[in-house]
């Protein structure tokens, strides 16, 4: 992945959110605050706009510049919870225009890493982590299958999509929905549908 690309994925998932901000939104709305798709909407707008104005010299800037606009831009815990995983993944790469998939492959384990640890997340509470996990989980274990880019992106998509279906029959433990209970059973969760959006991003730019 090289400069290019990266800011090809950030645009690619600024277009996907808005294109499905209304699904986001009425996922939320069932479960959580009903402004999923409205914030992340504006936040990756932000981001795009960001890139553009100071073009970063790094794979790791793009995702640092990212990380640091959803923070300042998104209210909510949208902002703070996906700004720190991309903050996190570029600082875990290392500092060059190009990297190679096995550095992505760790630098999405400390964006994962990250989220649980701002959150307090772990696999079946019916947030983003479900979704993330298996991606990152994928994408790392297609690397060491001697998958290159394109490979190990496409198996993440999946994963991540299948990862945030599988929410729908969970209990929420965390975040607004877990006030629900219950109630919560039978509604994707929306974070975890948004995050599954940015892994298809990347499949579809590599």
């Amino acid at each position: 992945m090289d400069v290019t690309l990266a800011r090809e994925w950030m645009r690619a998932a600024a277009g996907a959110i808005a294109a499905d901000a209304d699904l986001l939104t009425r996922l939320d709305a069932a479960i959580g605050d009903g402004d999923h798709g409205v914030n992340l909407n504006r936040g990756f707008t932000a981001v795009v706009a960001a890139l553009e104005k100071t073009p970063p010299d790094t794979v790791a800037d793009v995702l640092i510049k990212a990380g640091t606009t959803l923070m300042s831009r998104v209210g909510g815990a949208s902002g703070p919870i996906y700004g720190s995983a991309l903050r996190a993944a570029g600082k875990a790469l290392p500092p060059t225009a190009e990297v190679q998939p096995a550095d992505l492959a760790a630098a999405l384990h400390a964006g994962l890493e990250a989220v649980r640890k701002l959150g307090g997340a772990a696999p079946g509470d019916k947030t983003m982590v479900d979704a993330y996990g298996p991606a990152a989980d994928a994408f790392e274990q297609a690397v060491a299958g001697g998958a290159g880019l394109t490979g190990a992106a496409a198996a993440a998509a999946r994963a991540a999509a299948a990862g945030a279906g599988a929410t729908t029959p969970m209990q929420a433990r965390k975040g607004r929905a877990s006030y629900l209970g219950e109630r919560s059973i039978g509604h994707q969760d929306p974070g975890a549908t948004s995050t599954a959006l940015i892994f298809q991003a990347l499949a579809d730019v590599s």
